[in-house]
C-alpha cells in the first residue's frame, strides 16, 4: 500500500507548489541549474547504454534501454530535491487553483527554472558530453564508443531537430509532460526512496522509449548535437524546437495533471 492515497497526494503536490515558489530567486536559480544537470545526465547515460544496438537485430529495444537509463535524470532531480521547469508545470499551478498562490508567482517562477534548467542541460552538454570526448563527431574512428553515441544522438535528434513538425512536437510534447508530472505525482505517494524510484520509473521510461518530447531533456540533445557538428541542424531548429516543447509541455503538466487532480480531490475540499 502507498504511504499515500491519491485523495492524500494531492494537497502533498499543493504544499510542494508552495514551497517551491516561497524560496528566494537566487536559491531558485542554483536548484534549476543542477536540475538542468541532472537531466543532462540522465540524458548522456542514456545514449551511452543504447548506442551500438543494430535495430536491424534488437527492433525497438535500444528506445527501452534509452527510457530505463534516462530514468536516472528525475531519480536525482527529486530525491536530490532541485528544481525542475516540467514538474513546476503542475505543482504550481495546482497550489494556485487551491488559492495557496497568486497567479503571478507561477510564470516568475517558471521564467527563472527554465534559464537555470538551460544552463544546467548546456552545461554538461559542452563539458561532459562533447569536451569530455563521451560523444564523438562524424570523424571519430569507426567501431569506436565515440562514433557509436555520436550515431545514436542523430537518430534521436533527427525527429525533434527537424524532420518533426511543429504540431506533432507539441502534441509529443503535451504527452511527455502528462507522464513526467504523472511519475512526480505518483513519488509523492511514497516517502521511501524506493517507493519514489518505483514511481518515477514507468512513466519516465514510456516517454522516452515512445519518442515524446521533453523540453529539459531536449535543451541536452539538441546543444549536445550542434556541439557535436550534427548535420541539417541550426541552432533556428533547436529554437523552434524548444519554444514549441516548452508550450506543450505546459499543457500536459497544467491541464492533464495539475487541473485535472484538483478537479477529482480539491475542488469540493474546504480552502
Amino acid at each position: 500500500m502507498p504511504d499515500r492515497t491519491p485523495a492524500e497526494i494531492a494537497p502533498a503536490a499543493v504544499e510542494q507548489g508552495v514551497a517551491k515558489a516561497s524560496r528566494r530567486w537566487d536559491s531558485v536559480a542554483v536548484g534549476s541549474f543542477l536540475a538542468g544537470a541532472y537531466i543532462a545526465f540522465g540524458a548522456l547515460v542514456a545514449i551511452s547504454v543504447s548506442s551500438g544496438m543494430d535495430p536491424e537485430f534488437w527492433g525497438t529495444l535500444p528506445t527501452l534501454f534509452l527510457g530505463a537509463a534516462f530514468t536516472l535524470g528525475l531519480v536525482l532531480v527529486v530525491v536530490g530535491g532541485a528544481d525542475l521547469l516540467t514538474g513546476n508545470m503542475m505543482l504550481l499551478p495546482m497550489a494556485v487553483l487551491r488559492r495557496r498562490l497568486r497567479p503571478v508567482a507561477v510564470p516568475k517562477n517558471l521564467a527563472i527554472v527554465l534559464v537555470g534548467n538551460l544552463a544546467g542541460a548546456v552545461f554538461v552538454a559542452y563539458f561532459f558530453a562533447v569536451a569530455a570526448g563521451v560523444v564523438g563527431d562524424v570523424g571519430s574512428p569507426p567501431g569506436s564508443m565515440e562514433l557509436l553515441t555520436y550515431e545514436r544522438l542523430v537518430g534521436i535528434t533527427d525527429s525533434k531537430g527537424g524532420s518533426a513538425g511543429a504540431w506533432e512536437v507539441f502534441l509529443r510534447a503535451v504527452a511527455c509532460n502528462w507522464l513526467v508530472c504523472l511519475a512526480i505525482w505518483l513519488s509523492l505517494a511514497s516517502d521511501r526512496v524506493t517507493g519514489k524510484i518505483l514511481g518515477i520509473f514507468f512513466p519516465i521510461m514510456a516517454f522516452v522509449a515512445m519518442g515524446f518530447d521533453h523540453v529539459v531533456a531536449n535543451m541536452f540533445f539538441l546543444p549536445a548535437a550542434m556541439f557535436a557538428g550534427v548535420p541539417g541542424l541550426t541552432w533556428a531548429d533547436v529554437t523552434i524546437n524548444l519554444s514549441i516543447a516548452t508550450v506543450g509541455n505546459l499543457v500536459g503538466g497544467a491541464v492533464f495533471v495539475a487541473l485535472a487532480y484538483w478537479y477529482l480531490y480539491l475542488k469540493d475540499e474546504p480552502g
